[in-house]
């Protein structure tokens, strides 16, 4: 099963797609905190009430000391979001070091857990088996006034992830563009309405169990375009844009007997490359700027992703006002 979703998935990033309109969710009232636990002094654990999502959702901060003010920078998580860690934690700080990357930092490091095969997306309809997704509104309504009531945020924001995560922070700019400054997307496939994304899109939610109905409707549906940075590449205007992949071919981190991580990754990161050609494409065509970096080696895997996360703190440093 998962290697007939690679399949897909790297099928996704080769074939033209078509464009349509963007919808919007409806905000969301009184979401709030419901406790709070600190794991270390500059790490807090989150519990929030979601009215969207019908359930108390952890986000994890890292977040400096004392009370200036300081901006917020969102980061999403790949396909299975924390299931790792048994949701524990954010597989961001289970799988990198950011931890002490951020430690110097005058920002706060939001990181949701949780999230699986969801796209971090407000689902259509609830799924029997991924349950009711509403990360979109809970990332963009619920949660910045309760982040920043608590942690001093000033209501500057930017928004990144990896893999699913990148397409979901894409998306997540693109449809609200007045929330968020900019936008880092690591190996990531940022065109998710043409019909062999579709496919993709579908197969990974599949993979998970989920319907893949429930996100966005069947194939066609309008739905995915309204989601779709590609087409939604006009809102990113004015925004700072980091972009990055790897080709798929073996690196520094693809050693030892970890044959999964170069049968499946491999192709997975060729089908991000080839789709951040189409992407780099689509911006120049529209002329807005962007660092996109293309590794010249590097599977789908965390390692590169830690990474590519120093190789974009410029971009989000200016974007967040830190520069």
């Amino acid at each position: 099963m998962l290697r007939s979703v690679v399949a897909a998935l790297v099928a996704a990033f080769v074939v033209p797609l078509s464009a349509l309109s963007v919808a919007s969710a409806e905000p969301a009232m009184s979401a709030r905190v419901e406790r709070v636990e600190s794991v270390t002094p500059r790490r807090s654990a989150v519990f929030v009430y979601s009215p969207s999502m019908q359930r108390v959702v952890q986000v994890q901060v890292l977040h400096p000391a004392g009370d200036a003010p300081r901006p917020s920078l969102y980061l999403l998580d790949g396909v299975s979001a924390g299931a790792e860690s048994d949701y524990r934690e954010s597989t961001w700080t289970q799988r990198t070091d950011i931890v002490d990357f951020f430690a110097d930092k005058n920002v706060n490091v939001v990181l949701p857990v949780g999230g699986t095969a969801s796209y971090y997306t407000d689902w259509l309809a609830p799924d029997p088996v991924l349950g009711v997704n509403a990360w979109e509104t809970f990332l963009t309504k619920e949660l910045p006034p309760l982040i920043d009531a608590r942690f001093a945020g000033n209501g500057v924001n930017a928004v990144g992830g990896l893999s699913m995560g990148a397409t979901g922070a894409a998306s997540l700019i693109a449809r609200n563009p007045d929330l968020y400054r900019g936008v880092a997307a690591l190996s990531g496939c940022l065109d998710t309405s043409k019909a062999s994304a579709q496919d993709a899109v579908r197969g990974t939610v599949a993979y998970k169990g989920g319907n893949p109905d429930n996100m966005w409707g069947a194939p066609g549906d309008p739905a995915w375009a309204a989601h779709d940075p590609y087409v939604l590449a006009e809102r990113l205007r004015g925004k700072e844009i980091f972009i990055s992949t790897g080709n798929g071919l073996p690196g520094p981190y693809d050693v030892g007997p970890d044959a999964e991580a170069l049968d499946v990754g491999g192709p997975l990161e060729v089908g991000a490359f080839v789709c951040t050609i189409g992407f780099d494409r689509r911006l120049r065509e529209l002329r807005i700027p962007a660092t996109i970096v293309y590794r010249p080696y590097g599977t789908h895997s965390w390692p590169y992703w830690q990474d590519d996360l120093r190789t974009a703190w410029p971009t989000l440093e200016r974007a967040l006002g830190l520069d």
